[in-house]
């Protein structure tokens, strides 16, 4: 066993592992921000076979001011590399399987309505009322309107991840067929469909930017660089301050996505095909919720009720 390769120099080779295992770059960021604030936790650079199951203990235990979701994250990114050290005979034992995983919080899903979509696609091409000294309130319009909507529509229409459109690219969208290929978590392929009137928007979006090579990003910032989430997630946040919403971000798009899909007839099989999940344990809350939706109309459609019998 190579006992004195430090937790850095271990570090190191992980980093090499997931590049040849094409992890996406958001799992690496999440990964090495992990093991940045364990570095610094322990304030020293031991060697990896000599840290314990306790030092991940009080690790996770010290940190505050973090959901529980982000907590799991952290213990997530130190299995997986305790498990590349287990195989590479670095250490005799994977010491964070003695660490209980923090079970995060189970927060309420809560779509967007259709007024709410409706709120930010009809307020994004004009600015928030001012007033000038002496003059009256008044508004200007806004560049970007044809780019932002088709931003929208792709991700109510699709359920699609955040990093999976910042990621998109021009030749992945086939607007014939009317599919986007997108690369999930672990790098896994799959295809979701758009309706016509969202591969209208990316149509008349995309035709602002002509001789555009077929490899370049589905969107670009104002400077012409692709998205990443902090830019996109700015940019929903303004999109919802025109439009009066609070609480605008990604992830509801998706959950409008699902629940909207299941409402509409979908099933929930094919429903986890396009999220990209492995499991359907998401989809089961989703479909909890439709089922509330279920329960609620019986009560005011049964006859039994109505008729009184």
């Amino acid at each position: 066993m190579k006992t004195q390769l430090t937790l850095t120099q271990a570090l190191d080779g992980f980093e090499l592992h997931i590049q040849a295992r094409r992890l996406s770059p958001h799992t690496r960021l999440d990964y090495f921000n992990t093991f940045r604030k364990f570095t610094a936790y322990l304030g020293a650079d031991p060697p990896i076979a000599r840290i314990s199951a306790k030092d991940i203990e009080a690790f996770l235990a010290g940190q505050e001011g973090i959901s529980k979701k982000t907590l799991l994250n952290y213990h997530t990114g130190l299995s997986a590399l305790w498990t590349w050290a287990v195989d590479e005979d670095l250490v005799k034992e994977h010491i964070v399987r003695r660490v209980s995983p923090p079970r995060p919080e189970k927060r309420e899903v809560q779509p967007y309505s259709e007024a709410d979509i409706r709120l930010m696609l009809n307020t994004m091409g004009r600015s928030r009322p001012y007033s000038r000294p002496g003059k009256r309130s008044c508004t200007h319009s806004l560049q970007h309107t044809d780019r932002n909507r088709a931003i929208i529509l792709l991700l109510l229409d699709t359920g699609i991840r955040a990093s999976e459109l910042c990621d998109a690219r021009i030749q992945h969208c086939d607007m014939r067929n009317r599919h986007l290929i997108v690369f999930g978590k672990g790098s896994k392929e799959r295809i979701l469909p758009f309706c016509a009137r969202t591969g209208q928007a990316i149509w008349k979006y995309l035709a602002t930017r002509k001789d555009e090579e077929i490899n370049a990003a589905l969107f670009v910032t104002e400077f012409g660089n692709p998205f990443n989430r902090d830019t996109l997630l700015d940019l929903l946040e303004k999109i919802g301050e025109r439009a009066g919403l609070a609480g605008v971000n990604i992830h509801r798009f998706r959950h409008t996505f699902a629940i909207n899909y299941l409402r509409n007839g979908g099933d929930p099989y094919s429903l986890q095909r396009l999220l990209g999940h492995s499991t359907l344990e998401m989809v089961k809350r989703y479909l909890s919720l439709v089922q509330a939706d279920v329960d609620r109309n019986h009560k005011l459609a049964s006859p039994v009720d109505n008729w009184h019998l």
